[in-house]
């Protein structure tokens, strides 16, 4: 039970993955096949959930190592441009989100580590593009998230005040780390985060906010339409 709120914010960035959709099997799906294709171990769902979050050019220089990684990323995108439309399902609340964050004039934006020309896609087919300000993905900016660079770029033109009470929404602890290098609000959807060691028993690595499902954030973000 949440004692006390977070103060109304005047932008919001969004994570996109597990966050807004729910695309664990997808990405779980074209990971394991294109491991198949070099010859290594699945992972289970549990795995791949504890070990996803940083892009591509981030990990997959550590899985498949410096001079396969390439090919290893090629042959995961085209996995998963087959199948990443028909299974894109809407986490249960994420509309109502952005439909009350827009209503309350709060700008909104994407930052995902997700390969940007999927993302959009993504976007795009769920006819959600009005809602956002900025969609940026995997390699749009010069450094990928945690680094502040993409929610810079998210951000554009808008004023030094929408960054004053910014929040950045997302699942892991990578989506934390990036709140704490643009200095937003850090808020945490879904499961508590555990399996990354150290890391998650820093304050710095601990969310200000903790939100089992979007569903419980929405009716806080109604609660600011009531009071003001």
């Amino acid at each position: 039970m949440i004692e006390k709120s977070p103060a109304r914010p005047n932008a919001v960035i969004f994570d996109w993955d597990n966050t807004l959709v729910d695309s664990w099997e997808t990405i779980q799906a074209a990971l394991n096949l294109t491991f198949d294709d070099f010859g290594k171990e699945r992972w289970d769902l549990i795995e791949t959930k504890t070990r996803v979050a940083r892009s591509l050019r981030d990990s997959f220089p550590a899985l498949f190592g410096e001079d396969r990684w390439e090919e290893a990323k090629n042959r995961f995108y085209a996995h998963f441009q087959a199948i990443h439309l028909e299974t894109l399902t809407p986490l249960a609340g994420a509309h109502d989100l952005l439909c009350a964050l827009r209503d309350g004039g709060v700008y909104l934006g994407i930052v995902s580590n997700k390969n940007g020309d999927f993302l959009r896609s993504e976007v795009a087919h769920l006819d959600w593009g009005h809602f956002f300000g900025g969609v940026i993905g995997a390699t749009d900016a010069e450094n990928d998230k945690p680094a502040a660079d993409p929610v810079h770029l998210a951000m554009g033109d808008s004023a030094a005040t929408q960054y004053e009470n910014l929040w950045f929404v997302g699942d892991s602890v990578v989506d934390i780390q990036c709140a704490r290098n643009v200095g937003a609000t850090a808020i945490l959807i879904g499961e508590e985060i555990t399996g990354h060691g150290d890391a998650t028993n820093s304050a710095n690595l601990s969310p200000d906010w903790h939100f089992p499902d979007c569903e419980a954030l929405v009716r806080l973000v109604k609660s600011f339409a009531k009071v003001l």
